[in-house]
């Protein structure tokens, strides 16, 4: 099945769990199990949520290994500087970034979407993948949707 179908279909399973469980913070757990499960390459998939008042992240709701990285200051790895900036970063090759901030020796390549509620910054969406550059424009439109669709479940967390 190509891409754009799998995510299309992952999009209504995204939707149908946030009518399952609205207003419940469990919707960012579900959603990241649904995105782990369904996504072959998508081998950790978690949401690190902004600090009020802080420039910091903390981890969420995530699936897969273990992270240390359970807070990350602005700027600081990937996720700090998407945080940062406010931007999307795509890395189809860890072992190249040189503020990269490794949870597994078996990544090789992240993807962070950062989320807003309106215009506020409230988190991101941290996917890892185990394969290189498995991350292509699809991906990014993918889970700039689901940012949207799950910003509101952020508040739960400030």
């Amino acid at each position: 099945m190509e891409k754009s179908a799998i995510f299309s279909r992952l999009k209504k399973e995204v939707k149908k769990t946030v009518g399952k469980y609205a207003p419940d913070s469990r919707v960012l757990e579900e959603a990241a199990g649904i995105l782990h499960d369904e996504v072959e390459y998508y081998d950790w998939v978690g949401f690190y949520i902004a600090e009020p008042g802080e420039d910091e992240l903390v981890l969420g709701p995530f699936v897969g290994e273990e992270t240390e990285h359970t807070r990350i200051d602005y700027g600081e790895g990937i996720c700090g500087q998407a945080a940062e900036t406010e931007e999307t970063f795509t890395v189809q090759n860890v072992d190249e970034e040189e503020n990269y901030l490794s949870c597994s020796p078996e990544v090789k390549s992240e993807i962070v979407v950062p989320v807003f509620d309106g215009s506020e910054f409230r988190g991101e969406i941290d996917v890892d993948s185990h394969e290189l550059a498995p991350f292509d424009r699809s991906d990014k439109e993918f889970l700039k949707s689901l940012a949207e669709e799950l910003a509101p479940f952020f508040r739960s967390f400030s």
